[in-house]
């Protein structure tokens, strides 16, 4: 990918959004992804190294409450005993147990803690991928692949905190994350649902669910 291409649509010659101390924020006049070049992430390493630094406990009720956001109206919505896949669940994947206590059965991927990739060869009812999205280079191979992992009718849960207006983005703490490198808005998530045929829905100001059709008769 050029520096100077949007890593969702691949559109080139993006508009100049923000700068701060330590990067540069782009926005493709296409889907209004906002976006840091390729030149500007961490390594692979130091990516590890931080999420390593995360305190992400199983035990921890405050952790709890903040998958609940994601969990119970992604529960509201699943026939019981539903197959599902948590797609970057990290060290402790808390949601996944969250499911399993409902008696759904959740396999686990991630990059660095559960890197097996036979799991990406199964269809599943739902895949929840929380705080994840904002974290991948090639967003545009992940979702394409997010949408032949579902099978018809099923649920995409994501959980990621939306771009709003430039005004807003030179205060945010979310882009101060080294880690975090494409970042999403309303108007983004509607190209995406169109790009690649999924339904969208915004549960709340951070939940996105994007749902593949069921198919026609």
């Amino acid at each position: 990918m050029k520096a100077n291409t949007c890593p969702l649509c691949q559109s080139p010659n993006p508009n100049h959004y923000y700068r701060d101390k330590v990067r540069d924020y782009w926005q493709c006049q296409r889907c209004a992804l906002v976006f840091v070049a390729a030149c500007q992430y961490v390594t692979a390493a130091q990516e590890k190294a931080i999420y390593d630094h995360h305190e992400n406990d199983l035990d921890d009720p405050g952790y709890r409450r903040f998958l609940s956001r994601v969990f119970n109206p992604l529960q509201q919505r699943l026939v019981a005993r539903s197959k599902g896949l948590d797609f970057g669940c990290g060290p402790a994947p808390l949601l996944a147990a969250m499911l399993q206590e409902q008696e759904h059965t959740v396999a686990l991927y991630d990059l660095y803690y559960y890197p097996d990739q036979c799991v990406l060869n199964d269809r599943y009812d739902f895949i929840c991928s929380t705080e994840v999205i904002e974290h991948l280079a090639e967003p545009n191979i992940v979702l394409g692949q997010w949408y032949e992992l579902l099978r018809p009718g099923g649920t995409l849960a994501l959980m990621t905190k939306l771009v709003i207006n430039a005004e807003r983005f030179a205060t945010w703490h979310y882009k101060n994350d080294p880690t975090h490198i494409a970042f999403y808005s309303k108007d983004t998530f509607a190209y995406i649902a169109e790009q690649f045929g999924f339904n969208v829905e915004f549960i709340a100001a951070d939940v996105i669910f994007l749902t593949r059709p069921r198919d026609r008769d």
